[in-house]
């Protein structure tokens, strides 16, 4: 406590008094308040005896002290586990893409394409579990994996659990190529974590000393698609991440990319965290539907159900370009109604390969 005060011993008592005062001492593990001559007295007893105390005040942009359990407490997801489908608290507004900044109608999150506007992104279960798992890692400074098939909403879980971690907590994003080489992938590292890409990426000696340097500052890189990457090219972090003093938390997320770190055993032993990303909650899936887009709004569930069984099979990505369809058949006219006929309609436009 006396470290989150930046040392100031006036400041710890003053904490203890409104703990008292709140009732709130035994969740403190403490049993009384000593006085404010005392906590000083103790403070220079310990200092005089040698004791090194952590009262640094943090600087501004890295995590304080107590960390782990810091991180976890200031994730602003509402509700986790199995309970019912949320909207984003920050975001119950259509989301937005770079591109509508700008004024330009989209529908994106994060980079993730959501094929309609007005769609919004929802806090499932599913969510809320990565949202954990990558907070975990975060908190620990670990490394960790996310994974599952294609379109189940890795990046979109991902890109909210990244979205709800504290302020402080810098978050870098990585973009790899296809089949990237080495030169390319720390073009990728450095470019991320806004250093001078064009002049280190082929000079190993100085970026890496660079990344090396960068990476001690407590925060988070993310590579997407990481499945990309060979397996030196993944020892390549492993060594990165081997540095002393690397603060920075790694995540690695793709449609594979377990069975690509597992053919890298050196960082795989290192993995804290692997999570893999399931399909949509059959259960809860009308209801998720609805806070994903208007136009499921009081749609029978039979209907949903037999779209789901025959053809989007709980995939985020299917029912996004589903929901896209149904969206553009039912503007075609006033009072157009959402039923099994107009559903089927808009299946049958995603091809034999949905």
């Amino acid at each position: 406590m006396l470290a989150e005060e930046g040392g100031n011993v006036s400041a710890l008592y003053r904490r203890l008094e409104q703990a008292r005062v709140a009732g709130l001492l035994e969740d403190l593990g403490v049993g009384r308040v000593p006085s404010a001559s005392t906590l000083q007295r103790v403070v220079r007893r310990d200092l005089r005896a040698g004791r090194v105390l952590e009262v640094a005040r943090p600087a501004r942009g890295r995590v304080v002290a107590g960390r782990f359990d810091q991180v976890l407490a200031d994730l602003r997801l509402t509700r986790l586990g199995d309970g019912p489908p949320v909207l984003d608290g920050d975001d119950a507004a259509p989301a937005q893409s770079p591109d509508q900044d700008r004024g330009v109608e989209g529908a994106s999150r994060g980079g993730v394409r959501m094929f309609v506007p007005g769609a919004r992104v929802v806090s499932t279960g599913v969510v809320a579990a990565v949202v954990e798992a990558v907070g975990h890692t975060v908190a620990a400074r670990g490394i960790g994996c996310v994974f599952g098939d294609p379109g189940v909403g890795k990046t979109v879980a991902v890109q909210q659990a990244l979205h709800l971690l504290p302020a402080r907590v810098p978050v870098w994003r990585a973009v790899m190529g296809v089949k990237p080489g080495l030169p390319q992938m720390r073009a990728s590292l450095l470019e991320a974590l806004g250093l001078a890409a064009g002049s280190l990426s082929h000079r190993a000696q100085p970026a890496d000393r660079a990344l090396g340097e960068a990476l001690r500052r407590p925060g988070v890189l993310f590579l997407d698609d990481a499945q990309r990457l060979s397996p030196p090219l993944l020892d390549y972090l492993r060594l990165l991440w081997d540095e002393p003093g690397t603060a920075a938390a790694l995540l690695l997320c793709g449609a594979g990319a377990e069975r690509v770190i597992a053919r890298a055993p050196a960082l795989r032993s290192r993995v804290l965290t692997w999570h893999q990303v399931t399909g949509l909650d059959q259960e809860r899936l009308t209801e998720t539907l609805a806070l994903f887009h208007d136009v499921w709004e009081g749609v029978d569930p039979a209907d949903v159900g037999w779209a789901d069984a025959t053809v989007a099979r709980g995939n985020f990505r299917t029912w996004a370009k589903i929901t896209s369809h149904v969206y553009a058949l039912s503007k075609r006219g006033r009072d157009v109604r959402v039923d099994r006929a107009l559903i089927e309609q808009a299946c049958a436009r995603l091809g034999p390969y949905p």
